[in-house]
């Protein structure tokens, strides 16, 4: 190769690294370029961004309620320590109460509340109910404050087994120790207190002046969060609970949402007015399904007043027991009545029995007003003052009269339940089941019978009830004692088939048995009972 064919190799090769070297210039260039560019452009063309207005305040009813009432709203945790566990401690409980005993029927016969209702304030932050067991446990419920001293409403089950009990206000972390001033386990109402001055209270309205579909507003600490506020509409007005544990809570039913927690706390009216104590729900997963019941301030406000002034709640009585099924219209025919309420049993001692009044009356009215059904009475007699005396009208024999009964105190009426001895057992003798109309099968008693049912008196024992009979539909048992057959006493088998004889379909029938007590319920004794029905047609 000569000189001049490497010079030309040597340019060539030159040429070619410029060429390429401009070219990678020109391409990163160009990306460059191209990104600068698309960082420019929007990425949502014709897009306005948007603008923070100023904060200006919606206002509306319900935001002045909340803003008015949430500081009078109080959290209330509860604390229970056994004695056992607080020996072991060897802590002392301190500001607890005992565990009221349960309360003998009022004046009528009550039943177990069904199960989908809850009274409940929080177990734990989240459960329902306080425990049965008797095991260290805590709870959360609310309460509302309507005396600027620090007296506070709330529910009965939200303290009534507390030995600590804790208070703790909107805005402040602070827990403030709360004694107890007094309970009401009939209305399930309690008055704490704690020792502060000056705080925001309440305004108490008036309950019955709501209506079915006011606006109604709940605050509370549902599952321990404090000041929560819901709203619906007052959905029924006294309102009855079937089975309920007294007869004195006719309830506001409302949808606002209540939940575990929400118990002791105010329902309020549109004008932030307490008009209700908020008490339970009725809810198959135990929480808000709609349906919650308050209880009505006008209510609430009789038994606060009562708590503030004397320590306790005190209710007239006439100290009977009576027929608290709705569906007792054969049952009053036989005894000659076309309304009121059967006495089935008298408290021995009792004002009723001191003015006359007999089992098997049947009390038609009193001071004048008609009573038609169980509640009629207990309104007008627990709201009449001790010492205060009726004029009570009645039907016995078929005939009426009317006697004065002076209204005594139903704690002290009530006080002692149903005390004497059993009678000593004897030897038994054979007996030998009968057959009778009505599906039943009854023999003659036993000295062994009497002594089980812990009864001294007549009457024949039923050893079986058919099922489906009309001895089953309307409430005979196996182990009851027929005592009266239609108002005619029974003895003896014999009885039973002789009064059945005379009967014909169609006719109202009526038994009066005895019993016996199942588990502690009457210290023992025998319930006196009064089942009736109309006579089927055939056999059964």
């Amino acid at each position: 190769m000569n000189f001049f064919e490497k010079v030309r190799g040597h340019k060539l090769v030159s040429f070619s690294l410029i060429l390429l070297t401009l070219t990678i210039g020109v391409l990163i260039g160009t990306v460059i370029q191209t990104g600068t560019r698309a960082a420019g452009q929007p990425a949502a063309p014709g897009a306005t961004p948007l603008v923070i207005p100023s904060p200006v305040q919606m206002q509306n009813e319900f935001t002045k309620i909340a803003r008015k009432l949430e500081p009078a709203v109080v959290n209330i945790s509860t604390e229970y320590i056994p004695k056992a566990a607080a020996k072991a401690e060897k802590a002392v409980p301190r500001g607890g109460r005992r565990q009221q005993q349960p309360q003998p029927d009022e004046e009528d016969d009550q039943n177990n509340m069904p199960q989908f209702l809850q009274r409940f304030f929080g177990n734990g932050g989240g459960g329902l109910q306080m425990p049965e067991q008797d095991v260290p446990s805590s709870g959360v419920g609310s309460g509302v404050v309507v005396d600027t001293n620090g007296y506070i409403l709330t529910n009965n089950h939200v303290v009534e087994k507390a030995t600590k009990l804790k208070v703790r206000f909107m805005n402040d972390p602070t827990d403030y120790t709360a004694t107890v001033v007094g309970t009401d386990k009939d209305t399930d109402l309690a008055v704490i207190h704690v020792d502060r001055k000056g705080l925001p209270y309440a305004k108490i309205g008036n309950s019955d002046a709501m209506q079915v579909g006011d606006w109604a507003v709940a605050i509370g600490s549902p599952f321990g969060f404090q000041a929560t506020v819901t709203v619906g509409i007052v959905s029924a007005l006294a309102r009855d609970i079937p089975g309920d544990s007294t007869s004195f809570q006719h309830f506001i039913q409302t949808d606002a949402a209540i939940n575990p927690g929400n118990s002791g706390g105010p329902l309020l009216n549109i004008n932030g007015d307490v008009i209700g104590i908020n008490t339970m729900i009725a809810s198959r997963s135990g929480g808000n399904q709609g349906i919650g019941f308050a209880l009505p301030i006008n209510t609430a406000v009789k038994v606060y007043n009562d708590i503030i002034k004397e320590g306790h709640v005190t209710r007239g009585s006439i100290g009977i027991h009576f027929d608290a099924n709705p569906n007792n219209t054969e049952l009053l025919k036989v005894y000659g009545a076309e309304h009121g309420i059967f006495v089935r049993q008298l408290e021995s001692g009792g004002p009723a029995e001191k003015a006359g009044i007999k089992v098997e009356d049947i009390i038609t009215d009193i001071n004048g007003k008609q009573i038609r059904k169980g509640q009629d009475l207990i309104d007008i007699v627990a709201d009449t003052p001790v010492g205060t005396s009726l004029k009570v009208g009645l039907i016995r024999d078929k005939s009426a009269k009317t006697l004065n009964v002076t209204v005594g105190d139903r704690a002290k009426i009530f006080a002692e339940l149903y005390g004497g001895k059993k009678p000593a057992a004897g030897a038994d003798s054979p007996a030998e089941a009968t057959s009778v109309r009505f599906g039943i099968s009854i023999q003659p008693l036993r000295p062994t019978d009497r002594e089980r049912a812990n009864y001294k008196g007549d009457g024949v024992l039923i050893s079986d009830v058919e099922q489906g009979s009309f001895a089953d539909d309307i409430g005979l048992a196996k182990g009851d004692i027929i005592v009266k057959l239609n108002r005619q006493a029974v003895t003896a088998p014999e009885d039973v088939k002789k009064i059945q004889t005379g009967l014909k379909p169609g006719d109202p029938v009526a038994f009066q048995v005895m019993r016996p007590a199942r588990g502690a319920r009457g210290a023992g004794e025998p319930q006196t009972l009064f089942l009736s029905g109309k006579v089927p047609d055939g056999n059964q």
